[in-house]
């Protein structure tokens, strides 16, 4: 542990077997793992969720329209029920600690932990667009599975920033068939490109969009650098995808790129497919992980995230019975006058008095056969 780090620090004594940072659907759903597997539990969460605008969490099968907050609040209630422990704050810095870590909260106050789950979400990055940041998550959309179905058959625009903006532009055409391709700072389509939008019916507009126009506080067009005015009632996005996850650094765990179709997205934690991160003792899931992941498949997440930190623990736990246990069997000093007891003529030498002996098979079966006779095991 850094010393100097921990001078203006309040650290706290309790070690917790696991600190899950990050109270959305991946965190939770690993803090329910953990604690219905009787493992001691904090879950540190910033309440900045990235889903805040929505208003209804959709394709999560039984909670279909469920509003967030409604849903983390749930969530919070149910890990309770098995002691885990949830606090509202945010977490600026963790290092190592012995063999496991010391998270710094921003309050002053820090907390040790044998493992880590972070499970921290992200932070979308808006284009630049005046209007884009004020209608997001209502108006201003990015995931047709998400909010697709809430804007079926409306006029929907979809604005050019890269070169996915065709392959989104024809996914949400499974909406709607009245869809517009907005170029504004994307690339031209090619041919092959253009085929397509017009095989689909979708209208393609050159110029910069200017502003998003606004009517009782909705959507209701969009304007370009020209001054024309285009009706639509939602616009998607493509946004820059970055995880929360700075604060890790001092403990060597980069971000790195994520990449779709060639095309870089964003910047996430690399882990395997239970979590498992480059650096020993961290695991990660959700968005933080999968930057395009949906809230059902974030929770899904956790739960394999959490499942691999119990074993994971279960391993360490093992390993230090085991080594408990031989160093309990060392051979220890006689009592002082004692006699060495002398074994029969032909048997192996038994363990000095006030010792144990190491386990072995052979000597175990010996005991049975003469405790139990035929009855071996008293079976």
């Amino acid at each position: 542990m850094n010393e100097a780090a921990t001078t203006d620090t309040t650290v706290e004594a309790k070690v917790y077997d696991a600190v899950v940072v990050g109270g959305g659907a991946a965190g939770l759903s690993g803090a329910l793992a953990l604690s219905r597997a009787r493992r001691s539990v904090l879950v540190i969460d910033s309440r900045r969720p990235r889903n805040a605008p929505s208003d209804g969490v959709h394709v999560y099968l039984g909670r279909e329209g469920t509003p967030p907050s409604e849903l983390m609040a749930d969530g919070r209630e149910e890990i309770r029920r098995y002691g885990a422990e949830v606090r509202t704050g945010e977490v600026v810095s963790a290092e190592r600690d012995g063999s496991g870590f010391l998270v710094a909260l921003a309050d002053g106050t820090a907390v040790r932990a044998r493992r880590l789950l972070v499970t921290t979400g992200l932070v979308d990055g808006l284009p630049q667009v005046p209007g884009v940041a004020e209608l997001w998550g209502s108006d201003v959309l990015h995931c047709p599975y998400c909010h697709g179905w809430e804007v079926r058959d409306q006029r929907i625009g979809v604005l050019s920033t890269g070169p996915l903006a065709v392959h989104q532009a024809l996914l949400w055409r499974q909406w709607s068939d009245d869809v517009t391709l907005f170029l504004h700072t994307g690339p031209e389509p090619d041919d092959e490109q253009y085929e397509q939008l017009a095989a689909r019916g979708i209208a393609v507009v050159d110029g910069t969009v200017h502003e998003l126009v606004r009517a009782d506080g909705r959507l209701a067009g969009v304007r370009l650098d020209s001054g024309r005015v285009f009706d639509i009632a939602a616009l998607a996005v493509a946004t820059r995808m970055n995880a929360r996850a700075e604060w890790l650094t001092p403990l060597g765990l980069e971000l790195a790129e994520q990449v779709v179709q060639g095309t870089v997205v964003g910047r996430h934690i690399p882990a395997d497919p239970l979590g498992k991160t480059a650096v020993p003792g961290v695991w990660a899931a959700g968005n933080v992980v999968e930057v395009s992941g949906q809230v059902m498949v974030a929770a899904a997440a956790g739960l394999r995230a959490g499942a691999a930190v119990n074993a994971d623990l279960i391993a360490e736990d093992t390993r230090a019975a085991v080594a408990e246990r031989r160093a309990a069997a060392e051979p220890g000093p006689a009592p002082v006058g004692a006699e060495p007891e002398l074994a029969p003529v032909g048997a192996a030498s038994a363990p000095p008095r006030g010792s144990y002996a190491p386990f072995s098979a052979r000597d175990e079966r010996e005991v049975c056969e003469r405790v139990g006779s035929a009855g071996r095991h008293r079976l």
